[in-house]
This record gives structure tokens, C-alpha cells and sequence, in this order.
């Protein structure tokens, strides 16, 4: 096992690196702005791609995937636990073209914002209430359509392994208002990049992908029900928590 000292050091080593390429890839993506979309993603996540991949090398940290084949052709929304940074970084390795559910306000960070934007997420005014859930169908209907995976983490902000959370209702009514498969994601990321952690932790992260979900004829409680369920189930599975 490494010292605490070599997990600083290794750690540091990859910050340094995301920080460095984050300024790289947004100064491309930011003269290159004028391309369609799918070019504009393309630029961006490698950015996402070169960061889990220093990962490993810095960090001694990788990931393996449980129900690859449970991933469809057609574009989907993907409804997934959220325990750390990582899974926004990985989930661009191993599902196509997405974008993400986000509050507005991240869009004004400077250059990690500008990134962003450029990819056009779906972002909304989280303070609106039921018209943010307007917002969310309006505009993810629209990326569907355009072939683009929508990424929601009912939980709403990370949340530490072994914590129990309360789903929001959002993503559900969202999922019951379109024809397009659902996929429920778990993850144990959490246990070696915790929220707000300097330090990544060596070890193999799992993600387990469900079957899809036709969703378009149900409610958005059984929804619910069926999918935290799923992923409060395979957690209990796959985790394996870090000491």
C-alpha cells in the first residue's frame, strides 16, 4: 500500500496535469467555436478522455464496467448515482455523444464555464421549481432528437458512499415524458475520489449499467421506484469502500 505521502504526491502530479489541459482544451474549443456541435463535444471530452487515462497512470486508479451490453444504439437518458467528480469525467470514455443537467450558474466560471458551454448542456435555473423541470423537458427532448445522451443525477449533488439520499422527482417526470430508453447507472467512485478530496485512491472503480427502460408509459413514481431501487441494490453489490 502507498503512503499517505506518495498519495499526495501522485495526486498532485494529476491535478496539476487536469488543470493544465483543462486551459489547453477550452483555448482549442474556444477557436474552434464555429464548428457544429458534435465537433465542439469531440474537442471537449478529450479533454475528459486524457484525464481518466492520467488517472490510471498517476493515480493507479481505473475503472471497470459490469452491463456494457446493456448500452443501446439510440440515444438515451441515463439516470445515475452521484458519489464524486469522477463519473462526469468517465462516462464520456464509454457513452456517446451527452450532455449534462446543470445549474446555470456554472456556466460563469471562468474558461472551465466558457468549456461548457460550448458543448451546450441543458442548464437551468435550479430555483425555479417546477418550471426548471419544464426546462429540463423542453430542452432534453430537443437533445434526444439530435442524438445526444442526457446524463441526470437524481440526487442532485454528490453524496458519500454508505449515505442514503433522497431522489428528485425531475428526472423521473422527464424520463415518463419521452420515447427513448432510460438507462440506470450505479458507481462506487466515491470510495476512491471522494467529494472534496485532494487525494485519489488506487484500486478499480465499478459501474454497473442496467437494462433499458421504456418509460414513456409510466409514472413518474414507479419510475422512481424502479430506479433508485436498482441502483440502492447494486451499490450494496459493488461497493467495496476504501480504508
Amino acid at each position: 500500500m502507498p503512503t499517505k505521502a506518495e498519495l499526495y504526491i501522485r495526486s498532485l502530479v494529476f491535478w496539476v496535469f487536469h488543470a493544465l489541459t483543462v486551459f489547453l482544451v477550452v483555448g482549442v474549443l474556444l477557436v474552434f467555436f464555429w464548428l457544429p456541435i458534435n465537433q465542439r463535444y469531440a474537442i471537449a471530452s478529450s479533454w475528459a478522455k486524457m484525464n481518466i487515462n492520467f488517472l490510471k497512470m498517476s493515480c493507479n486508479l481505473d475503472y471497470q464496467i459490469k452491463g456494457k451490453e446493456n448500452i443501446p444504439e439510440e440515444a438515451s437518458l441515463v439516470l445515475s448515482n452521484h458519489q464524486s467528480t469522477w463519473e462526469t469525467l468517465a462516462f464520456q470514455h464509454f457513452l456517446p455523444n451527452q450532455l449534462w443537467v446543470l445549474k446555470k450558474e456554472l456556466l460563469r466560471v471562468p474558461v472551465f464555464g466558457w468549456g461548457l458551454a460550448l458543448i451546450s448542456p441543458i442548464a437551468i435555473d435550479r430555483s425555479a421549481g417546477k418550471k426548471a423541470v419544464e426546462q429540463i423537458i423542453e430542452q432534453g427532448r430537443k437533445k434526444l432528437e439530435q442524438g445526444r445522451w442526457v446524463i441526470m443525477f437524481p440526487e442532485g449533488t454528490r453524496i458519500a458512499p454508505g449515505v442514503d439520499s433522497k431522489y428528485k422527482m425531475g428526472g423521473f417526470i422527464f424520463a415518463s415524458r419521452i420515447n427513448h430508453p432510460v438507462i440506470p447507472v450505479a458507481h462506487n467512485a466515491g470510495e476512491y475520489w471522494p467529494k472534496h478530496s485532494f487525494i485519489k485512491h488506487p484500486g478499480t472503480i465499478t459501474v454497473s449499467i442496467g437494462k433499458p427502460i421504456n418509460a414513456d408509459s409510466m409514472e413518474p413514481a414507479d419510475i422512481k421506484k424502479e430506479v433508485e431501487g436498482w441502483i440502492k441494490q447494486e451499490l450494496k453489490e459493488i461497493s467495496e469502500p476504501v480504508g
